[in-house]
């Protein structure tokens, strides 16, 4: 394509207060993060130092912070800038130094690839003042560079007596409102937030007159040497708590030597709230990335917090998460595997430690379980269901149940239990989340137990039958009772069963609740295009039953009544009676008949009683 001739390339124009504006309200979380940036530029800067003069002694080259009530200053012993890299690096948005200058190979090496950190100084400074003397060049002079947030910078050369040594000092003047994130304590609370783990000697001092105190006076613990390896978990531990507030449970050194990362996994004491997940920190070559960076694990992981330190976990542009790619995803992978090793040490070695363990974080281990065949051999026996015979692991109940049943929701167990228990049944609720699933896999742990589905035809088979007599005198009270409850498309028997105190038992799936309401819609859209859906899809409806218990003396009073009004009120209240027990959502007419039943009743009381 030909441009016309009188079409001309022009440049973007950059408007800087309104790209600080951008980066403070949807790139950077808080202003507080400018002091991340310098102390990042500045541990980037002696990195870069040190690849240049490699037989320098370690803590040689270091970070040096001051804060009183008007300025803010870092100063680092890094490689330093010349004029012509204060152009390039300095006022080019966007381009960054670890790009260009042949060590752009090395850019694992650094924390910042972005080229924007320094922007957030405006975040709190109307001018950054940085003098820079290179190391690259022998005998190069200091360099000072201003820069405003309207976009306008003047550049220098100074004396080398500006600037004996090489290096970069960075200088801001605060702006009044932001003297929250400014102030000198907070300075120093900041640095060694951030800080606190990094591998440069970092001081600060906040002009009173004292002597610079250390920002990251000891390495991580997990650097450190310890007299015994008891004195080394002990103390891990103690880091744990310190950083988040609580006495892990356990605490595992963690190490993946092929990304350089170290750190520690600490154990929760409680359990997780359902959906909540705590976030990990994740430190990058030192520096602090995020306390809140939840891609670290797997999202059955969230019985653990983790602090670690990598070399090779590649940071956003914000630098406050971690970029999904395959790294992080091995690392991922790698630390979800750690876990399942500490498991498996645990349960095999430490019965008392994986029983606190399980009590806590059985859910977790579940959800894990089902997808880890080798977890689910080791723990399965042990896990905590809810049972008939109580809260209970699966060992305990498969000794006393060769047979185990297992129900399909919460309702279904609640209904049953009572009437199973008294029965010798072992049901097991397979409501909640996996563990239906996880139930149904017992007997490759326990082949000698068998496993199935509770249906209604294997508990009612268990209730007593009612000798003739008693059914033929009850025959009349049952037909009132069905008539009463056919608008429920509920039947009615008569039966034995324990305990006694039970009036009567409400036998409903929610899959046959969900039939008889396709059978209903069907037949009121009769004719139409979406009847003749339902109706292809229609089987014959399965009805719900209320089986009434003769040894009740409540049930055996009701079977008695000769007013056929009362009798019928009477089911009516015995079936909401069992609805309620049943713990399932009332509908609006089982609702509606259960104030209807109770107010008949109260008024034939009243009415007896006057």
């Amino acid at each position: 394509m030909t441009l016309p001739e009188n079409t001309a390339d022009r440049t973007f124009q950059v408007d800087l207060r309104g790209l600080v504006d951008l980066l403070s309200h949807h790139l950077y979380s808080s202003p507080r993060v400018y002091l991340r940036e310098l102390m990042q530029n500045a541990v980037d800067a002696l990195t870069a130092r040190h690849a240049l003069e490699p037989a320098a002694p370690a803590g040689s080259f270091g970070i040096r912070l001051y804060a009183d009530r008007s300025v803010v200053r870092v100063e680092d012993d890094g490689v330093g800038l010349t004029e012509a890299d204060v152009h390039t690096f300095l006022a080019t948005i966007g381009r960054s130094s670890k790009r260009a200058d042949g060590i752009a190979e090395q850019r694992g090496d650094f924390i910042g690839q972005f080229g924007i950190g320094l922007l957030s100084c405006f975040l709190v400074a109307d001018e950054i003042h940085v003098v820079s003397r290179s190391a690259r060049t022998p005998g190069a002079p200091a360099v000072e560079w201003r820069g405003r947030g309207d976009g306008s910078y003047t550049v220098r050369t100074l004396p080398a007596s500006a600037r004996p040594a090489p290096g970069t000092t960075v200088t801001l003047t605060p702006r009044a409102d932001a003297a929250e994130w400014t102030a000198p304590a907070r300075v120093q609370h900041l640095a060694r937030h951030f800080g606190s783990l990094l591998r440069h000697p970092v001081t600060f001092d906040d002009g009173s007159g004292g002597s610079a105190v250390p920002v990251n006076p000891e390495p991580a613990p997990w650097a450190r040497t310890y007299p015994t390896p008891g004195a080394r978990s002990r103390a891990l531990a103690a880091y744990g708590e310190e950083v988040f507030g609580f006495t892990p449970l356990d605490t595992l050194e963690l190490d993946l030597p092929a990304v350089g990362l170290k750190g520690i996994a600490c154990v929760l004491p409680e359990a997780v709230p359902a959906g909540r997940r705590h976030g990990h920190r994740v430190h990058v070559k030192g520096m602090l990335l995020s306390e809140q960076a939840e891609e670290i694990l797997p999202d059955w992981a969230f019985f653990v917090r983790c602090v670690v330190d990598a070399e090779s976990l590649r940071p956003t542009a914000s630098r406050e998460s971690l970029y999904e790619d395959d790294t992080l995803a091995a690392v991922r992978d790698a630390l979800a595997e750690r876990l399942r090793a500490w498991i498996a040490r645990v349960a095999a070695s430490d019965p008392e430690l994986l029983h606190r363990f399980l009590q806590a974080h059985h859910l977790s281990v579940k959800s894990l379980a089902v997808h880890d065949d080798e977890i689910l051999r080791m723990l399965l026996p042990w896990l905590p269901f809810e049972t008939t015979d109580g809260h209970c692991t699966l060992d305990e109940f498969a000794r006393t149940h060769r047979t185990v049943l297992v129900t399909s929701s919460v309702e279904e167990f609640r209904q049953v239990a009572a009437i199973a228990s008294a029965a010798g049944l072992g049901v097991v609720n397979g409501g909640y989340t996996y563990d239906r699933e996880l139930v149904h896999r017992l007997p490759e742990i326990r082949p000698e137990v068998g496993v199935a589905d509770l249906d209604p035809a294997t508990l009612t088979a268990h209730l007593d039958p009612v000798d003739r007599e008693t059914e033929l005198a009850a025959a009349a009270y049952l037909a009132l009772a069905r008539d009463a409850l056919a608008v429920f498309d509920c039947d009615v028997a008569l039966r034995s069963f324990q305990p006694a105190s039970a009036p009567a038992l409400l036998v409903d799936s929610r899959e046959a609740r969900h039939e008889r309401t396709r059978s209903r819609l069907a037949r009121e859209q009769e004719g139409g295009l979406w009847g003749d859906i339902l109706g292809a899809l229609q089987q014959e409806a399965p009805r719900a039953q209320l089986i009434l218990n003769q040894l009740n003396p409540l049930v055996r009073t009701a079977v008695a009544i000769d007013e056929p009004e009362l009798a019928r009120t009477s089911a009516e209240a015995l079936y909401g009676q069992a609805a309620l027990l049943s713990r399932r959502p009332l509908r609006p007419a089982e609702s509606s008949l259960i104030n209807r039943s109770f107010l008949d009743l109260l008024a034939h009381a009243l009415r007896k009683d006057s």
